[in-house]
C-alpha cells in the first residue's frame, strides 16, 4: 500500500518508536557483499551466510550490527528483543566470541520522522505482528516475510503463498 519499493515484503523490526520518530531495519534484504569484504575482523562471528543486509534506505553508508548475545548487560549492547539487539560496531569484535551467539550486518536502515510511521499503520499500510528472536537470523532471510505472515494463521498466512503480481497467476 506504499507503493515504495524499498518495503515490497519486506520485514522490518522497529527498533525505536516515539513521538520523535521511529527506526527499524529491513531484516529480509540480503546483498552479495561478504562481510569479510567489509568488515574483515567481523565476519567470524556473522551468522551465515556472512553477508551485508540492506537494513533500509536510510544512510545506506551507515553500518548496523544486529545480535543475539549470551550477556544482554554487556556494555556495547542495546537490547531490542530480549538477549536480540544492536551492538555497537565500535566494539573490538576479536574479544566477542564468548558473548554473541548470532549476528546480521545492515548497510543503512528504515526511517520515519515524527508521526509517519502513525500515520502509516492508521493507513493499514503495515502488517503488525510480534517478532521472534530468531526471526532476524534466518539462514535464507528472503524466507522471513512468508515464514511470519505464516504464522500468523488465518487470512494472514494465505498472504505468504500470495504471488507478488497475481495478474500473473
Amino acid at each position: 500500500m506504499l507503493g515504495d519499493p524499498n518495503f515490497d515484503r519486506t520485514v522490518v523490526l522497529v527498533v525505536d518508536h516515539s513521538s520523535e520518530g521511529a527506526f527499524g531495519l529491513v531484516l529480509n534484504r540480503p546483498t552479495d557483499v561478504p562481510i569479510a569484504v567489509v568488515l574483515p575482523d567481523w565476519a567470524q562471528l556473522a551468522t551465515p551466510p556472512a553477508v551485508v543486509h540492506v537494513g533500509g534506505p536510510v544512510e545506506p553508508e551507515s553500518g548496523w550490527a544486529l545480535a543475539t548475545v549470551r550477556y544482554p548487560d554487556h556494555p556495547g549492547f542495546v537490547p531490542v528483543l530480549g538477549e536480540v539487539g544492536l551492538l555497537d560496531l565500535e566494539l573490538d569484535p576479536t574479544v566477542l566470541d564468548e558473548v554473541v551467539v548470532s549476528l546480521r550486518l545492515y548497510a543503512g536502515y528504515s526511517g520515519w520522522g515524527p508521526g509517519q510511521l502513525d500515520a502509516e499503520l492508521a493507513q493499514d499500510a503495515w502488517i503488525v505482528v510480534d517478532a521472534v528472536a530468531d526471526d532476524p537470523f534466518l539462514p535464507v532471510s528472503s524466507d522471513l516475510w512468508p515464514r511470519i505472515l505464516s504464522r500468523q494463521g488465518g487470512h494472514l498466512a494465505r498472504l505468504a503463498v500470495f504471488p507478488p503480481d497475481p495478474s500473473l497467476n
